[in-house]
């Protein structure tokens, strides 16, 4: 059964929930037919470019041949089976690449269901890591103000607990320790006194499991990015404090900021206890999200009650995701990702620019694929949202930010219609 356009619209007024939405009072959605490279095709024939990769994970378009493919040729032999007492091929496979990208001693992973879902598991790996080595008291995280590390329970607690979202929610979770956000720019001379007060945390505390951060790029607390030596610096303090790293590069990775993974950026290697990934690691197609960790850590836990790590989701390393995130991972390696993200960093730095100008605006960041107009007031959702839609561009702009994360395919003329319709639009709302 094919639904018009407005009989999407009356069932989704009345009965579907949209995130971060008001169900009373809900934003009137834009119904999608069909997307395909850049563009989503909605029901009223409108084509719009997609700035925003669906949250930061169509990062070669839209129905592309060679995932669409992958997918067809795993739907022949199973989309999903358990991975409870069975493995599989896609599982495996996926495995092998992605421990062709990630350094050593980073070799053990646990594929899980979604981004909020691979970070709990890394902090409950973090728990349970300590617990097994007679140190329960070290239960606490300590996170960055203006961090943000996904919606469930435990994501929710290392989140910001001010800029967050999550404040209604306190009294449910656990309270954790906060250092300050970083206040260097990416591209700032290094000062010591830049990390003095996540220093003073680590030495004060005693009960801290890990360390959790988005590195170089903090995404929805603010799309910040902040200098790479701040990660330098922070690994040689959790090792100084015996404190495990966590780093999130759910929305960073895959070369979102320039880089493979953002703690790249580093001159010098530095190498994360735990390391989230997802989004963009299916190329958008279905969800699926991987905790990396180390034989030290793994071992520690499966040597200790209850000899196993206390965690299993349903569709765990299912086959369809696997297989398709595998062909994604392949498909980026055939790229010049590294001119791709140059070239697409220009471009936005170019067309960008012009905001600077405008006395709404505060500031105008480019890193990598991610372009950010920051405005000196809130800007009206909803207005903004229809506004780039009536020129053709889709984004979702939030709090003070117009930003995007194109897909890395976007064609040079599809990306300055993009930019120069957000510094439009940003004029425009005055």
């Amino acid at each position: 059964m094919k639904l018009s356009g407005h009989e999407i619209l009356k069932i989704d007024r009345e009965h579907l929930w949209h995130p971060y939405a008001s169900m009373k009072c809900p934003v009137t959605p834009f119904p999608v037919e069909s997307a395909s490279g850049v563009r989503l095709r909605l029901s009223d024939g409108r084509e719009l470019i997609d700035g925003m990769s669906s949250w930061w994970t169509a990062i070669h378009g839209y129905n592309h041949p060679v995932l669409n493919l992958a997918a067809e040729e795993q739907l022949k032999s199973m989309s999903h089976v358990m991975f409870g007492g069975l493995t599989h091929g896609p599982a495996a496979g996926l495995a092998s690449l992605l421990l062709e990208l990630v350094p050593a001693p980073l070799d053990k992973i646990f594929f899980s269901d979604s981004g909020s879902v691979a970070v709990e598991v890394a902090m409950k790996l973090a728990v349970q890591y300590w617990h097994s080595l007679g140190k329960p008291e070290k239960k606490r995280f300590l996170a960055l103000r203006s961090g943000y590390h996904g919606d469930t329970a435990g994501a929710m607690s290392v989140c910001d607990p001010v800029t967050g979202m999550h404040g209604l929610f306190s009294d449910m979770v656990q309270e954790n320790y906060f250092a300050e956000a970083p206040q260097c720019r990416f591209d700032a001379s290094w000062d010591d006194s830049y990390i003095a007060g996540f220093r003073k945390l680590l030495v004060e505390h005693d009960d801290i499991a890990a360390v959790i951060m988005e590195p170089v790029m903090q995404g929805a607390g603010g799309m910040r990015f902040y200098s790479p030596e701040y990660l330098v610096k922070a690994r040689e303090l959790c090792d100084e404090h015996g404190v495990l790293l966590i780093f999130d590069e759910i929305a960073t990775g895959f070369w979102r900021t320039g880089k493979l993974f953002a703690f790249h950026h580093p001159k010098s290697t530095i190498v994360p206890d735990i390391l989230c990934l997802g989004k963009a690691m299916t190329g958008g197609y279905v969800s699926l999200a991987a905790t990396i960790t180390t034989e030290n850590i793994s071992d520690a836990i499966s040597e200790s009650a209850p000899r196993a790590f206390m965690h299993g989701p349903t569709f765990m390393a299912n086959p369809l995701a696997c297989s398709i995130s595998a062909a994604s991972i392949r498909l980026l390696g055939t790229y010049p990702m590294e001119d791709i993200i140059l070239k697409l960093e220009g471009a936005l730095r170019r067309f960008l620019a012009p905001a600077l100008r405008l006395p709404n605006v505060a500031d105008v960041r480019v890193l990598g694929g991610v372009g950010v107009i920051e405005t000196r007031r809130p800007v009206d959702m909803e207005s903004m949202t229809m506004r780039l839609a009536c020129k053709g561009v889709w984004l979702r702009p939030f709090g003070r930010l117009v930003y995007t994360m194109p897909p890395y395919v976007i064609a040079g003329s599809d990306l300055e219609r993009l930019a120069v319709s957000m510094v439009e639009a940003v004029e425009e709302e005055g």
